[in-house]
């Protein structure tokens, strides 16, 4: 089995503070460094990422998630090969079509097949980025181009469903979730990722798992944190079919459960949190992406807490 890790995902109000945050994660110890697509404030991460490779020398990199309906493929390619020279060996590229509202209210561009879509896009990532060319035509992109050399990026793709784990598992370099249940990603995800993987002939890439970390002694403040700062995600469609298949049937009310926080968040002091984490590894996951959630009163020291807390485990991971 690779090395297992511990990163987490950045939440900056701009370009400049995004940089100080991984300049933060590197010192403490912390694997790697995870953006979404709305880390910066509006920002473009891959950007921000080519910023924090010079001043960076060993912490990893990754995009959690790169929206695919707003650019070509091609193009992402491009900045991607300016980060792979940047940034050597350091840099995982995620991938996802983010949910309809978003993409059809914000660009006017139709949602439709996302899976296929994401497919394809995968395909013509993984042919240019590492084998240097790509002469695809499919049914949603067309692309023939080459790059001097190939690079060394891992192409990883978001995952929610079963069909899209089960994608990763047979097309893409990993599979990247969102606040999923544990037990989702051991009874649901890792499986659809091995068939996958076998069904295409080849080893089952790895599984990042994104989980929400609040190190607090009181577990109603901890749970109404995380319920809090997720709050959008019980009435995301897509979100709620994979609570419901989870067997959480209560999110149809379209708020956080007890149940359901306490089965995607790892909280509680310092040993139950450890416990939290090192069972996720256990279950299958190669990387944990740890969303930092601050409670109770004093904000400032609970999010301290928690940071103190992942850079130890981090580098007790890391050995």
């Amino acid at each position: 089995m690779a090395q297992q890790r511990i990163g987490m995902a950045i939440t900056a109000s701009d370009s400049n503070a995004a940089l100080a945050a991984v300049d933060d994660l590197e010192n403490r110890g912390i694997g790697a460094a995870w953006m979404t697509s709305g880390s910066t404030g509006g920002g473009d991460s891959l950007s921000v990422f080519a910023a924090a490779a010079p001043r960076t020398e060993s912490i990893m990199f990754g995009t959690a998630i790169t929206q695919t309906f707003p650019r070509h493929p091609i193009a992402v390619a491009q900045q991607v090969l300016t980060l792979a020279q940047l940034a050597p060996n350091r840099f995982r590229l995620g991938l996802g079509t983010s949910g309809q509202g978003g993409v059809e209210q914000t660009l006017g561009v139709r949602f439709r097949a996302p899976l296929a879509h994401l497919r394809e896009y995968v395909r013509i990532l993984k042919a240019l980025l590492q084998e240097g060319s790509v002469d695809y035509s499919g049914r949603h992109y067309q692309a023939h181009t080459s790059i001097p050399a190939p690079v060394d990026v891992p192409v990883m793709a978001a995952a929610l469903g079963e069909g899209a784990f089960e994608m990763c598992g047979a097309e893409a370099d990993g599979a990247i979730s969102w606040v999923c249940p544990g037990v989702y990603l051991r009874d649901v995800a890792l499986p659809a990722m091995q068939r996958g993987a076998e069904q295409s002939g080849r080893p089952t890439p790895p599984l990042i798992a994104h989980v929400p970390v609040c190190v607090h002694d009181n577990p109603d403040e901890a749970r109404e944190a995380v319920a809090q700062q997720f709050r959008g995600f019980a009435v995301a469609p897509f979100y709620r079919n994979m609570f419901h298949n989870a067997g959480f049937p209560e999110v149809a009310e379209g708020v956080w459960s007890p149940g359901m926080v306490d089965a995607v968040a790892v909280t509680g002091n310092e040993e139950q949190a450890t416990e939290g984490l090192l069972e996720l590894l256990a279950i299958g996951a190669a990387e944990l992406m740890a969303s930092p959630v601050p409670a109770g009163p004093d904000r400032g020291e609970s999010l301290e807490r928690t940071m103190r807390l992942l850079a130890q485990v981090s580098r007790s991971v890391a050995g």
